[in-house]
């Protein structure tokens, strides 16, 4: 992510810290599953919960050999315990953490990104109602019409950022699935029921089949709420853009103490 362009919070879900945390979860998850299921001692999972951890430069060391991220990252936690690593991502295949981990980190990031709409959304209508009554020209492609109020114009706002919220709760809802289910996605090493306790485990539900990994339809339609979103911002701050000029002036953009708009 472009820092200058990034919140915080959101860039610290994506970064490498927060990538092997995701991916450490699912491998603690997958542990307390097979425990649930009899194949790994209570004393074996209590070590494995309790000590487990990655040291990411020892995860980039070891990848310059072995090549493969996930094998790193699971050599690293594996140098963290004894003799019960052999449990870590038992009957588990690389997408089975990655795809699992990487829902994980979408869905939290959407959380985010609707707890900020809602906020917005309460913004405007705070305005909308503050400017019922408020007259100011309609136009129609830039020409002057009947009047209308600033009221309806943020009302129309409202509007549409609802209907973007209502798809990004349900791209959320899509997004929510993880996989288990092996290199080819048959179960050939694990049962059903390890797959649906890993995933209850993790506040997702089982993909309801797969291959190899999720399918990307998941991501798409991820990706298109929030294309649609960022649109009807941009359409906004384009209107704002336009009521800010200098021989419209109906509304501006907030500045605070000390910003600047030019350096000319």
């Amino acid at each position: 992510m472009v820092e200058r362009y990034s919140r915080e919070i959101m860039a610290k879900k994506w970064d490498m810290q927060a990538k092997y945390d995701a991916w450490l979860k699912v491998e603690l998850a997958a542990v307390k599953a097979w425990n649930k299921l009899g194949l790994i001692n209570d004393t074996d999972c209590e070590k494995i919960l309790k000590n487990a951890k990655f040291d990411i430069a020892r995860i980039d060391e070891i990848e310059k050999t072995t090549k493969h991220d996930v094998i790193a990252f699971l050599t690293s936690v594996s140098e963290s315990l004894g003799e019960e690593s052999r449990f870590v991502h038992y009957a588990m295949t690389s997408s089975d953490c990655i795809d699992t981990a990487v829902a994980l980190q979408i869905k939290e990031s959407l959380e985010l990104i609707l707890e900020d709409v809602s906020l917005l959304l309460e913004a405007i209508k705070k305005r909308a109602l503050e400017h019922k009554n408020t007259l100011m020209v309609g136009r129609s492609h830039g020409i002057h019409g009947e009047p209308i109020t600033f009221g309806l114009v943020l009302a129309i706002w409202y509007d549409e950022i609802s209907h973007a919220k209502e798809l990004l709760e349900h791209a959320k809802e899509v997004i929510s699935y993880g996989k288990i289910s092996g290199a080819m996605g048959n179960f050939a090493h694990a049962p059903l029921e390890f797959e649906e306790e890993v995933c209850k485990n993790l506040g997702l539900k089982a993909a309801p089949v797969s291959n190899q990994v999720i399918q990307r339809d998941r991501y798409a339609q991820v990706i298109s709420a929030i294309a649609i979103l960022a649109s009807s911002c941009e359409q906004i701050a384009v209107a704002i853009r336009h009521f800010q000029r200098t021989e419209v002036y109906e509304a501006e953009e907030y500045f605070s103490v000390g910003q600047k708009g030019s350096s000319a």
